[in-house]
């Protein structure tokens, strides 16, 4: 079983940035695909990133392709969500999500492919 607590989030001013942690319990981090999600007030949650479990492979929304990178340190069992350029629209709930998967991270991009979540943390950009 895995735990996940996502952490660093906050406001910040649109055009700003600010990155998002999510620290991860087990010894088995390193087996799992990781990703991350978001969900706005009224919407529905949705994919924001997804990195493989060696890290070899990368995949992002196309609304953040460009301004966040997701990575992760598994030595230290965390993954990171680095946001530039953030806009109102980036207002959301953000969790990290963690997949028993050996796929590519282009394979994803769907919520039910995920066995954990953690808490989630607040990002509030203002106009």
């Amino acid at each position: 079983q895995v735990q996940l607590v996502e952490s660093g989030g906050g406001l910040v001013q649109a055009g700003g940035s600010l990155r998002v942690s999510c620290a991860a319990s087990g010894r088995t981090f390193s087996s799992y695909s990781m990703g991350w999600f978001r969900q706005a007030p009224g919407k529905e949650r949705e994919f924001v990133a997804a990195i493989s479990w060696r890290g070899g492979s990368t995949y992002y929304a196309d609304s953040v392709k460009g301004r966040f990178t997701i990575s992760r340190d598994n030595a230290k069992n965390t993954v990171y969500l680095q946001m530039n350029s953030l806009k109102p629209e980036d207002t959301a709930v953000y969790y990290c999500a963690a997949a028993y998967s050996n796929k590519a991270a282009t394979a994803l991009g769907s919520d039910r492919q995920y066995d954990y979540w953690g808490q989630g943390t607040q990002v509030t950009v203002s106009s």
